[in-house]
């Protein structure tokens, strides 16, 4: 008789976007509950094994773990199999080589970006509002994509807006409102990861709501509204992006640029 959640997670079962090896092992580690879906997150250990290889193995990662020099979005985390998300931001103190901080962004390709940051970047989270709701006695509350609820926000401040939280006070210091010709970046479906702005909003009663978005290059695109996350008031995204803006290429023009890339060297 089933308990409980499942404690495993076989290989071939685990996403895509984390880059695992078929024959690597016959398990993947199981993202533990927490503010992300298992599909939407990257546990800390493939951070600190796979994409930085700060350890060797899994013992070494919770060596590291244990000595509370690993932050995710200002608070120490020890859990091996943390979810960190999208828009997460993980630091590393002493004792690692640099004190680094990263922010886990999206590249065109669908897959976790460690986008290393710097300066007053380290300082601001942004977050997806879900709902605006009611408590008890009439206080205003929001929730937000990573499982935070906070109370007496902007009266202004509504469903699919992006809010700039501060990471030390918790306490919202700006908000972006979800609307045409502020910059997006795409969180799901086929077109993860690519950054454009909103040129029309299609609405279907009954069914799901459409966003056309075109990125820098001019390229447009539709997808629905639940894969959209506002970065940024007009065309200025509020944080750094990583290499590529989140334009996509073409199979041609990524061949064109590797055979550059191989003809400079």
């Amino acid at each position: 008789m089933a308990r409980g959640l499942k404690k495993h997670l076989k290989r071939l079962n685990a996403p895509r976007h984390w880059m695992l090896d078929k024959l690597g092992g016959a398990f993947a580690p199981k993202p533990s509950s927490g503010p992300h879906k298992s599909r939407e997150c990257l546990p800390l250990i493939l951070i600190l094994r796979n994409r930085l290889k700060y350890a060797l193995t899994y013992r070494e990662v919770i060596a590291i773990l244990m000595q509370r020099h690993v932050m995710v979005d200002g608070k120490v985390r020890t859990d091996k199999t943390y979810p960190a998300g999208f828009m997460g931001f993980a630091s590393f103190s002493y004792p690692f080589p640099t004190n680094e901080d990263f922010r886990l962004l999206y590249d065109t390709k669908g897959r976790f970006r460690l986008h290393a940051i710097t300066g007053d970047e380290t300082k601001f989270k942004l977050c997806q509002v879900r709902s605006v709701q009611f408590g008890q006695k009439g206080i205003p509350y929001i929730n937000t994509y990573d499982g935070r609820t906070i109370c007496y926000p902007d009266p202004l401040i509504k469903a699919n807006d992006t809010i700039k939280l501060d990471l030390e006070s918790h306490k919202i210091v700006d908000f972006i409102k979800f609307d045409v010709g502020n910059v997006v970046m795409v969180t799901g479906g086929r077109n993860r990861g690519r950054v454009g702005v909103i040129k029309n909003r299609e609405k279907h009663k009954g069914s799901f709501e459409t966003i056309h978005i075109q990125d820098a290059a001019g390229h447009e695109f539709a997808t629905r509204l639940g894969n959209v996350f506002t970065i940024g008031k007009g065309t200025k995204p509020w944080v750094s992006l990583p290499k590529g803006k989140g334009i996509k290429l073409s199979v041609i023009e990524e061949a064109r640029k590797r055979l550059a890339a191989q003809a400079a060297v």
